[in-house]
């Protein structure tokens, strides 16, 4: 994640900020989890007014164009967008990176073992872990899979929560 403001790095508290889509891990959840981590209030508390693009490019195009000041896309977004001559820097400019958190994951059904055979899911798991193909790795913006455990998902169930999107 990757916070943006308009051409100036001025405190955000105040601003007006956009999140991508309302239920997006790197636009929205985990974001909306920082903010509340740095600043100890909602995004509503700190802002002068909360929106949602409803996507990463989006967020881009609504803060180089001014309508909003601030707002939180997906890195890989922005290094895209940024490659592909969509960002104008005299406009728009890095002003935060999010620490690393678990994001995409891959997930498999319980029963795998029972279906496939036993250890399958122990197979499965050391070859994705296995990937070195650049060429795989980079159709998920990524340098290599590591493993996760349900505990690292924790700031996303907890913004979940906090923002009524899981109930």
């Amino acid at each position: 994640v990757i916070e943006i403001c308009k051409s100036s790095t001025n405190g955000m508290a105040g601003k007006s900020f956009t999140f991508g889509s309302r239920a997006s891990t790197s636009g929205r959840l985990m974001p909306e989890y920082f903010i509340r981590r740095a600043f100890g209030r909602s995004p509503d508390e700190v802002f002068a007014r909360v929106g949602f693009s409803g996507d990463h490019s989006r967020t881009i195009q609504l803060v180089q164009s001014g309508a909003y000041e601030t707002g939180a896309l997906d890195f890989t977004v922005w290094d895209l967008d940024k490659k592909a001559g969509k960002i104008d820097p005299a406009q728009v400019v890095v002003i935060w990176e999010s620490p690393t958190f678990p994001d995409y994951q891959w997930t498999v059904r319980g029963d795998v073992d029972r279906v496939y055979g036993a250890g399958f899911k122990d197979k499965l798991t050391a070859a994705l872990l296995a990937v070195e193909d650049r060429a795989i790795l980079e159709q998920f913006a990524r340098t290599k899979f590591i493993p996760a455990k349900n505990a690292d998902y924790a700031p996303i169930e907890e913004v979940g929560k906090v923002t009524n999107l899981l109930n």
